[in-house]
């Protein structure tokens, strides 16, 4: 039987992100946007994204930068951001339980609905030029 915790770790973080990344790299719609972006340099990519989340679920600051730039000019639009969350939700379930988890699944919900908004901005004002 597979009992569920919640987050308390960086280990629980890495694990984390290391299933939801290798279910993008598998995604038909995502793993093309991915692959193309980040190309070789996965690991590099990883740890930063195990410095995002412990950053904002365990509370030790170790994620210095701007999440939403790197986004900026890529190919992407609501089916994307559904199909991320889509799959950050299924992980999390998957794999933990309880006030942080729920927490981790509020944050990626409110960073899509962010990012997108601003990619739906910029596009905007770029067709206004």
């Amino acid at each position: 039987m597979n009992i569920k915790n919640d987050i308390h770790s960086f280990q629980d973080i890495q694990y984390l992100v290391n299933a939801f990344y290798t279910k993008v790299q598998q995604d038909e719609l995502l793993a093309p946007i991915f692959n193309n972006v980040i190309k070789d340099d996965w690991p590099k990519h990883l740890e930063k994204m195990y410095r995002f989340w412990e950053t904002l679920l365990v509370d030790k600051h170790t994620y210095y930068g701007a999440p939403f730039p790197p986004h900026s000019n890529l190919p992407i639009g609501h089916a994307h951001f559904e199909r991320w969350l889509t799959l950050f939700t299924e992980t999390v379930d998957c794999y933990f339980v309880g006030e942080r988890a729920e927490e981790a699944k509020w944050r990626a919900s409110k960073m899509a609905i962010i990012f997108e908004s601003k990619l739906n901005y910029l596009s905007n004002k770029n067709r206004a030029i």
